[in-house]
């Protein structure tokens, strides 16, 4: 799951018990970088994790490479 936090140009990302994988984040040049965290350091060890012109891009790598479906917090209105 990714979820928009507010007032930052970043993206929780939590598994599918809530669990904390990592954050999204947005540079100061507008490119976005994956930032594993927990248990999706050694599930993300080898993805390409940046730089990416789209969230929905940096979404699509995790799927590749996790070979499982991210889902956008339902009501998520960021670009």
């Amino acid at each position: 799951m990714v979820k928009p936090v507010d007032g930052r140009d970043e993206w929780l990302l939590t598994d599918l018990l809530g669990r904390p994988m990592g954050v999204i984040r947005v540079t100061d040049t507008g490119a976005l970088l994956i930032e594993p965290d927990g248990n999706a350091r050694m599930t993300m060890t080898g993805m390409r994790c940046g730089p990416f012109p789209s969230l929905d891009e940096a979404l699509a790598a995790i799927e590749t490479h996790t070979r499982g479906v991210c889902r956008r917090e339902s009501g998520e209105t960021k670009p």
